[in-house]
């Protein structure tokens, strides 16, 4: 019965005392202040307002250490994971949107069933189709691609998200001539500080000093910096008809996307006549869109080059906003020195800013507990990139796990700890989270700080829960270039160019597996689910090919007495009796190199009467495998030449027996030793084999 508890309830093995229980309270809080900033950008990064990531933040921590086997693990939003997320969703929704947001959850929520079950069944060993290489290339584009996202934040100036990647990327670069300088010495202000931080007071974590000291800076120096005033106070009134041409032309692209999507969903489920007409309307739909961008981002372009100035009113009028090229000479005089720049129009009022981005409102009290809205479609949609982060997430976090266990020599279960990140997800789903993993930081904090067991990470995820009740007013005024630093500083030790040159050291295929990754990943940029899948499938590629053509070798008597590689040893070999080593499991696709390697051999000795197959290398042989073996034997009987199998492993003689084989072969000329083999065959042809 308590085994049984047990493998329903693993915390309840924990034993804290005293002495554990302060252990795991310091780090707790410890983590819990590493992970309130980052979870926040790291909500950024995928698309969702920053309070989506305290809520992920929050029983998904705890959830995955209660059912996890790790007793340092860390689990939360993570960069790489939270990028995927972002490039799962843009396509289907607008950024921070309430549909984005329901998708996202509800995209935690497939992960969170998908790593359930594969740990229910034990089916774990489907993360090692993901290999070391394709990962290594993975993360190495991943962490690319997440520092570039975010230099626009640092820089302040915009980048359209909305097509491929690199194109946003150079459309961003064009825009570097109107950075936003204050927003600039926050972002490179608060890297500096945690490097140097990092660098003298390692214990102290520099990523919340960041975030306190930016907010009073932010707060003190009046950094965000927002107005509102009626249309007709500002001055020329083209500005006014260039900003609700913008309002109108984002609305109509707005509109476009809305039903782009609708009729994409609704196409999945028709078929003949009705799907070729969906079809051209999401085409003429695209067209119209692609039309409208380049128009849009013109108008953008000519508002981001008009700066305003406000000229306060005179008899008690409001203040008048001018654009600077326009002022006379007396309103330049009266005018303040500070800029605005129309922000956006609602109805009669025209919004402006003055100053930088800030992180604004962030809801107060704990996420609501609602299922997650999952419908047909939405399921259909999702399944394939929640596969995807499912199993790089998982990943990640049992890779971490293990450098943990490495360290405590704690003994871990993978398809526990596997169960563990599906429940956290599962529970993200319910409490509007989004999808999470373990974290390499955190965790690197959690394990330095002396946890003991999963509950300093119960002890995190109270922490931010109180977070939630009562400190998000005070994070208003944090600049969003901070956390744009923040995710910087935290992939800047994910880019790792040597473990893919030593993986193409180790093994050429290994090599090419991670540098197509890579190039795929930064290629395919925001569909970064394809990249892993393109380096994935190339790398199942290359080990088949690998194993199509196994290692082969003609063996011969070596001085000291043992059999060696002929040709490698330039050794004479037996003019009778031919010895072949063939290194590989016998399978369908590299039979027919096996049946040219054999008739190769036999090509080379015409006088030969027997011919010894030397199978240690053998682990298995199917259907393909035995049927190859049974033509060669009865060919070379043919011919007067008899087929020796030495040193044949149990299972394989298993098979043999099974498919009656072994009879074909004859029993005689089947050895578990190859030297038995040999001496045998030696005896047979009258003279000690060389």
């Amino acid at each position: 019965m308590n085994s049984i508890l047990l493998r329903v309830f693993p915390f309840l093995s924990w034993r804290p005392t005293k002495q554990t229980l302060n252990a795991d309270l310091i780090a707790g809080i410890s983590v819990a202040l590493v992970l309130i900033p980052q979870s926040m950008a790291y909500a950024q990064l995928a698309g969702l307002p920053p309070v989506y990531g305290l809520y992920a933040s929050l029983l998904p921590v705890m959830v995955a250490a209660l059912w996890g086997s790790s007793n340092q693990l860390a689990t939360g939003p993570v960069a790489v994971v939270s990028l995927l997320t972002a490039s799962a969703l843009i396509p289907l929704a607008a950024e921070g949107s309430a549909e984005f947001v329901v998708l996202a959850i509800a995209l935690a929520f497939i992960v969170g069933v998908i790593q359930l079950m594969l740990g229910l069944f034990k089916l774990g060993a489907l993360v090692s189709f993901i290999s070391h290489p394709v990962i290594v290339g993975f993360t190495n584009a991943a962490a690319i691609i997440i520092a570039l996202s975010q230099v626009n934040k640092l820089l302040g100036v915009p980048i359209d998200t909305s097509g491929h990647f690199l194109l946003g990327l150079w459309g961003m670069l064009l825009e570097l001539g109107s950075i936003h300088w204050p927003t600039f010495a926050f972002g490179m202000g608060a890297i500096a500080l945690m490097v140097l931080m990092k660098r003298f007071i390692p214990k102290v974590p520099g990523v919340l000093v960041a975030v306190v000291a930016a907010i009073l800076l932010s707060w003190a120096l009046g950094y965000e910096r927002k107005a509102e005033t009626s249309l007709d106070r500002i001055a020329p009134a083209e500005v006014v008809t260039l900003a609700q041409n913008i309002e109108s032309d984002t609305a109509r692209l707005a509109d476009l996307d809305e039903r782009i999507r609708n009729i994409e969903s609704e196409l999945r489920e028709q078929e003949g006549a009705e799907a070729v007409r969906l079809r051209h309307e999401v085409d003429q739909l695209r067209l119209e869109r692609e039309e409208l961008r380049p128009e849009l981002a013109e108008l953008r372009d000519q508002i981001r080059d008009i700066s305003l100035r406000r000229v306060p009113g005179e008899n008690d009028e409001p203040a008048r906003f001018i654009a600077e090229q326009h002022l006379t000479d007396a309103e330049r005089e009266r005018a303040e020195r500070a800029s605005w720049r129309v922000e956006r129009i609602e109805e009669d009022r025209i919004h402006l800013n003055g100053g930088g981005a800030v992180v604004g409102n962030v809801p107060q009290g704990l996420p609501s507990f609602s299922l997650p809205d999952i419908g047909f479609g939405t399921l259909t949609t999702l399944l394939t990139t929640a596969f995807v982060i499912a199993l790089v997430g998982f990943t990640e976090a049992i890779a971490i796990a293990k450098a943990m266990a490495a360290r405590t020599g704690q003994r871990l279960d993978p398809s526990k700890e596997l169960m563990g990140q599906g429940l956290a997800n599962i529970a993200g789903g319910f409490t509007q989270g989004y999808p999470v993993s373990g974290s390499f930081s955190r965790s690197a904090v959690n394990l330095n700080s002396g946890a003991k067991s999963g509950l300093a990470s119960v002890f995190t995820a109270v922490i931010i829960g109180l977070a939630l009740l009562f400190l998000t007013p005070l994070i208003y005024h944090l600049p969003q270039a901070v956390l744009a630093a923040i995710i910087m500083m935290a992939v800047a030790g994910l880019v790792n160019f040597k473990a893919i040159k030593h993986a193409w050291v180790a093994n050429k295929h290994d090599g090419a597996a991670a540098i197509v990754t890579f190039i795929a990943t930064l290629a395919m940029a925001p569909n970064l689910d394809y990249g892993i899948l393109v380096g994935a499938g190339l790398a199942i590629v290359l080990y088949l090919y690998r194993t199509m053509q196994p290692r082969v070798s003609e063996l011969a008597r070596y001085e000291d007495g043992t059999l060696r590689e002929a040709q490698r040893y330039g050794l004479e070999t037996n003019e009778k009796v031919g010895m072949m080593r063939f290194d590989g499991s016998l399978y369908f696709a590299n039979v027919p190199y096996f049946e040219d390697a054999v008739l190769d051999l036999v090509a080379r000795h015409p006088q030969a009467k027997y011919l010894i197959i030397v199978g240690k290398g053998i682990n298995e042989i199917d259907a393909s495998g035995e049927e190859v073996i049974h033509q060669l034997v009865h060919r070379l009987k043919a011919r007067g030449i008899t087929l020796v199998f030495a040193g044949v492993k149990a299972q394989v003689m298993e098979v043999m027996q099974r498919t009656g084989l072994d009879e074909v072969i004859g029993e005689d000329n089947i050895f578990k030793s190859t030297d038995h083999a040999v001496k045998t065959v030696s005896e047979k042809v009258g003279e000690p084999i060389r």
